[in-house]
């Protein structure tokens, strides 16, 4: 028996009652702490949440940047009545503030502003008219256009939803949100709610959803409130974790510019079921989660590339702690800055160890907002990059909902956006099928071969660690070295196949014409 059980044990009954009481007081106060209560709505005026408030910076930094626009464009194949789906929209727009929000500047403060009402509009755009080719060219553009166009915050609305009909029974849906006002977690919650009320109106029914506790306004109200009382045990760590932090830089294939764009492209990355299984083995070990498996992978794959052993990078946590956000359309996701230490060449098992302790650390310090923790770091601000980390990692735990529609089917629609807000993100999606990732990256800073090339590469460590788990990183690196050397001679090799392709064609060219010209001379002769 410890010593504090031995002393409560020997408490009078009286005192062991008092004990109590002051402990229920205490678990109360902390409860009414942590609850978030509906504001007044008076004034009509609220202040931003932190993560808001950085959005709302780097719109005034650069207005007009669509980088953090949510784009979620789909088919819809079946009779769909438009004015059904149109009522839903209207109606989550009613349900949610923040789908009503816009930004103003009253005394060099940014203020959330809500509108009591908003007319929303489901515009049709008739396709019909054109041939298969021509709308589908034009259905292509007019998505790409659309997940481009930027938003006016001050002016809104920040949610814009587009129908274009395509045939009797075929249309393609663009959807667009500033993501100031949602994250991925909430598009899954738009999602839902348009179905549910879907189905309803669809038929004449009301809407079978019951109206939301509090809005998104209440909890950037209550974050500011009860930060007071833990920005100082939050800081403490972050600031201990953090301390002389480095700058990750990836070999580029360009020159840095002097200020940070946003242009960008994308890749993809598949790795199959069989090996996410194998990878889920390391899983068995107490406290290991896949993310962390892949957490510790990616940071020998930056090790490898830079001959760093400080490796720090980002990743996304939802923030949604209290159950009455989780049904709230809104920006709650947080960035967290997690810094890994390879050195002195530890197996893999050991580095999975060292991350497994920080990952779990940074998950207990989660609530600091992201840019108090930059304020607070004062990192040397540059132009040209991101403050913090410039690569990032993201493992999608929460699947977004498929929207289903009674006698429609549908599916997403595939459109290329070319923005990107880091040098390098992969965000990777556990599927049925395995892990589906998508490569991020700067077109100012790489050019697409060198994405494969390291998509490649991250896939080949992965398969080596699901083998040999035990391997030393100076093991994995070795092999990193052996395929990347064979990577570079196949290219080598296809480089000299394409000349001598080029080559022999120039060749027979020549001999063509030669040919030509000698049958003219024998005619005139």
């Amino acid at each position: 028996m410890s010593d504090l059980s031995q002393r409560i044990a020997e408490l009078s009954p009286e005192k062991l009652k008092l004990l109590v009481q002051r402990l229920n007081n205490k678990k109360e106060e902390i409860l009414l702490r942590s609850q978030i209560v509906p504001q007044s709505r008076e004034l009509n005026s609220f202040p931003l949440s932190f993560a808001q408030q950085r959005l709302w910076f780097i719109d005034q930094l650069q207005p007009g940047n669509s980088a953090y626009n949510i784009s979620v464009p789909m088919r819809l194949g079946g009779w769909l009545n438009v004015a059904a789906l149109e009522q839903s929209f209207k109606e989550v727009v009613k349900r949610h503030e923040v789908l009503r929000t816009t930004f103003t500047v009253v005394d060099g403060q940014p203020l959330q502003v809500i509108a009591p009402g908003l007319s929303f509009k489901l515009p049709v755009v008739d396709l019909q008219e054109l041939s298969q080719n021509q709308r589908e060219a034009e259905v292509l553009r007019l998505a790409s256009e659309e997940a481009q166009q930027p938003f006016d915050l001050a002016q809104g609305p920040l949610l814009r939803a587009t129908l274009l009909q395509l045939a009797a029974a075929e249309y393609a849906l663009l959807l667009t949100m500033h993501h100031i006002i949602a994250d991925g977690w909430a598009i899954g919650v738009l999602i839902r709610e348009i179905a549910d009320l879907y189905k309803a109106f669809s038929v004449g029914k009301p809407s079978p959803l019951s109206e939301p506790s509090i809005q998104y306004a209440d909890f950037a109200v209550w974050q500011r409130q009860w930060l007071q009382g833990q920005l100082e045990t939050q800081l403490a760590y972050w600031q201990q974790q953090l301390g002389g932090i480095p700058v990750v830089e990836l070999p580029s294939d360009f020159p840095r510019s002097t200020t940070q764009t946003s242009s960008g492209a994308r890749e993809t990355l598949v790795l199959s079921k069989t090996l996410c299984d194998r990878l889920k083995t390391l899983n068995q070990r107490q406290g290991i989660t896949l993310f962390m498996v892949l957490l510790a992978a990616f940071g020998t794959l930056l090790n490898w590339y830079t001959d760093r052993e400080d490796i720090v990078f980002g990743t996304d946590i939802a923030n949604r702690n209290q159950a009455e956000t989780k049904a709230l359309i809104g920006f709650f996701a947080n960035q967290l800055v997690l810094r890994t230490n390879l050195s002195k060449n530890p197996t893999f098992l050991e580095l999975l160890e060292r991350v497994r302790e920080m990952t779990l650390e940074a998950y207990a310090h989660q609530d600091l907002p992201f840019d108090k923790l930059v304020d607070a770091l004062n990192p040397k601000r540059e132009l040209n990059r991101t403050p913090l980390f410039q690569v990032k990692l993201v493992l999608e735990n929460t699947q977004t909902p498929s929207l289903e529609l009674p006698g429609l089917t549908i599916s997403s629609l595939k459109i290329e956006k070319k923005t990107v807000q880091f040098d390098l993100l992969l965000e990777l999606n556990e599927t049925e099928q395995g892990l589906f990732g998508i490569w991020e990256y700067s077109t100012d800073l790489f050019e697409r071969d060198s994405i494969v090339r390291l998509s490649k590469n991250f896939a080949t460590l992965l398969a080596e660690i699901a083998t040999h788990p035990e391997a030393k990183l100076s093991e994995l690196k070795a092999v990193l070295n052996q395929v990347d050397k064979q990577q570079h001679l196949a290219k080598e090799q296809d480089y000299q196949n394409t000349i001598q392709q080029k080559l022999m064609n120039v060749k027979r060219r020549a001999n063509s014409r030669q040919s030509t010209s000698g049958n003219t001379n024998h005619d005139k002769n």
